[in-house]
């Protein structure tokens, strides 16, 4: 369900795949070749949310607000099933594991990889291409060619499958 709050509506690109019972509200922008997965709620009735291009958010994740503090999510970034983020910035090329959570102000660095539920407090960066895990996570190693290999893949298959399914929408 897609519905606006007080006069703004949320704002989709054509290319975007918004899979069922997926709700988002409010002063939102989704870029192309995005796919916003099963059960997603995207809220922007606090402050505004923006989603990059080819940013994938998977089934059951929750994307909100604090007042005068945006959520921001740069191209190709992956998150997880399950992953609650609020009032952050995640930096391109991110991947943020299942069963996270990210608070307000926190900024997760370009190509860095939060390891799966993970605690990011509010105000902590994480450093661009590295790997942080745990409850708080604490910044365990730099990012392996391995590890960047393996998030450019997932990278590509959630493109490859968001395109998939918005071709069957749209020819239905």
């Amino acid at each position: 369900m897609i519905y606006p709050y007080k006069g703004v509506t949320p704002t989709i690109a054509n290319t975007a795949f918004i899979a069922d019972y997926v709700t988002i509200t409010g002063d939102v922008s989704i870029g192309d070749e995005c796919s916003i997965w099963f059960n997603t709620v995207i809220r922007g009735d606090v402050a505004p949310t923006i989603l990059g291009n080819r940013v994938n958010i998977q089934d059951n994740s929750v994307l909100h607000q604090s007042p005068n503090k945006p959520l921001i999510l740069e191209d190709d970034v992956t998150v997880g099933h399950q992953v609650i983020l609020h009032s952050s910035i995640i930096r391109k090329k991110a991947l943020i594991g299942m069963g996270s959570i990210v608070l307000d102000g926190a900024e997760i660095g370009e190509g860095a990889f939060i390891g799966a539920g993970s605690l990011v407090p509010q105000g902590k960066t994480i450093p661009p291409y590295t790997l942080a895990f745990g409850r708080p996570a604490k910044v365990i190693r730099k990012l392996t060619e391995d590890d960047l290999k393996e998030m450019r893949r997932i990278r590509s298959e959630y493109v490859e499958k968001g395109q998939y399914y918005k071709n069957l929408q749209d020819n239905q």
